[in-house]
């Protein structure tokens, strides 16, 4: 994941001044030394890097500062909020036209992800009810219109072409007809790209701008190229004026720097964040979560949102009456398994628990996609019966269990047992977050309490 090693970096560098009770002037400056060091390590701009710490010192030896009972705390404080401004501030949301179609134009280099950026971007629009087109006017690399018609037929999203005889800024004119003709209120168009920025590039994309005058012109760059990414962005920038960038490949051992240097060189909010290959793997970019991240202080919004977009409320109710009255089997663990993948890779939602990333760290966790295949194999290799009463799962049915499933002997021993811990965890802690026991009736004086006024109490 991104910022892997600049989050290591920071969060070493935040433990020391957490540790004192006092912070002097040395202290500043010796911390503000290591994450100057820590942000140049992963390619962050040398310009920003320079101006932030900058910032961040003058305002982490104020008066306030140095008198505070929790000094280190409130430079984090400081070191936050200075993070998320120089992403951005706040989440830069998608132009909206006042007549439809609102109109995007995707540009970038050449294996950026633009093809693929615009098919996630017209599923996301989708999900939001809208009527996107997809506009294929790459007509230069081979099979990149071929690209974007099996990329709207697996989102359901048509996809507008002329073949690769017709000029792009023809194909970008009639696209837009098209899109007023059949009632579709955005417009995608992907464009083409170059293995490196030229005029002829630049002069086709000046004269499809000029044609259908978008809305949005978002730039597509790779997060993996560290430094390069905002010097593309520069000069796309200079020459089209952009209105925002789309980071992809951001779940890539990159070292994140184009994320951090990007809005402060350029002008050019961050819009999109692209973390995986499937066509629902983009995000909107929200500065303040990025920057809480970083510090490993986790993203629970994000999670909180993926949870309520992919799970089915229905079911996660029926799940959670079954592990209160211990009724939870394997059939209910493989249902389980399968709504916690539609969150994304395992790694992704460890990072957005807070405290999880500096866990990981410090025991050298490794989430094994490959195991939830293994663990997935055993719970198949059982019968029916077996699934809906793991009691009745002897030794002679763990041997023919782990045939089955290609695994050994040990390995289905430890998941049963572990399933066994499981449901017995899950009934005891609904035990007590039930009406009858300690923490219900807390809860229950809690919400009495708020009914009278005399508190607010969000949980109702």
């Amino acid at each position: 994941m991104a910022f892997e090693g600049l989050t290591s970096r920071l969060q070493n560098v935040f433990s020391k001044l957490r540790g004192k009770g006092k912070v002097s002037e040395d202290d500043v400056n010796e911390a503000m030394r290591e994450v100057r060091l820590a942000l140049l390590e992963a390619d962050v701009n040398f310009k920003v890097v320079k101006d932030f710490v900058a910032k961040v010192k003058e305002k982490a030896i104020g008066t306030e500062v140095m008198q505070s009972f929790t000094p280190g705390m409130v430079i984090i404080d400081i070191v936050n909020k200075e993070l998320t401004e120089l992403m951005g501030g706040s989440q830069a949301k998608l132009a909206k036209a006042n007549k439809p179609p609102t109109v995007i134009m995707m540009v970038g280099l050449q294996g950026a992800g633009k093809t693929t950026t615009s098919g996630k971007l017209a599923k996301m629009l989708l999900k939001q009810n809208h009527r996107p087109l997809l506009v294929a006017g790459d007509i230069y690399r081979p099979a990149a219109i071929k690209q974007l018609q099996v990329l709207g037929e697996q989102i359901h999203v048509p996809v507008f072409s002329l073949g690769d005889k017709t000029s792009p800024v023809e194909i970008a004119k009639q696209g837009l007809q098209h899109a007023k003709d059949n009632g579709h209120d955005y417009l995608i168009v992907d464009t083409a790209g170059r293995l490196h920025v030229d005029e002829e590039l630049m002069e086709e994309l000046r004269q499809i701008h000029a044609e259908i005058k978008p809305d949005e012109v978002l730039l597509v760059v790779d997060a993996m190229t560290g430094q390069d990414a905002v010097n593309v962005a520069e000069t796309f920038n200079k020459e089209l004026e952009l209105t925002g960038v789309v980071l992809t490949k951001l779940d890539g051992d990159t070292r994140g720097g184009a994320a951090l240097s990007v809005k402060a060189v350029t002008g050019c909010p961050i819009k999109f964040a692209a973390l995986g290959e499937k066509v629902d793997a983009l995000e909107p970019f929200h500065p303040e979560r990025m920057a809480s991240r970083i510090l490993g202080m986790g993203d629970m919004l994000s999670l909180i949102e993926k949870a309520q977009a992919n799970i089915d409320t229905e079911k996660a109710k029926e799940m959670e009456r079954k592990m209160r009255n211990a009724e939870f089997t394997f059939d209910d663990f493989l249902e389980q398994m399968e709504q916690v993948k539609k969150l994304g890779p395992i790694d992704q939602i460890m990072d957005m628990i807070p405290g999880m990333g500096k866990l990981k760290q410090a025991k050298d966790l490794k989430v094994d996609e490959k195991q939830m295949s293994r663990i997935e194999a055993i719970v198949f290799s059982m019968t029916k019966e077996e699934k809906q009463h793991p009691d009745i799962i002897n030794h002679n049915r763990r041997k023919r269990i782990a045939t089955g499933s290609g695994t050994s002997l040990a390995e289905v021993n430890r998941l049963i047992k572990q399933f066994d811990e499981m449901r017995r965890m899950m009934k005891q802690f609904s035990d007590m977050m039930g009406p009858k026991g300690p923490k219900g009736k807390a809860l229950k004086q809690l919400k009495g309490l708020a009914g009278k006024g005399g508190m607010r109490f969000p949980f109702r």
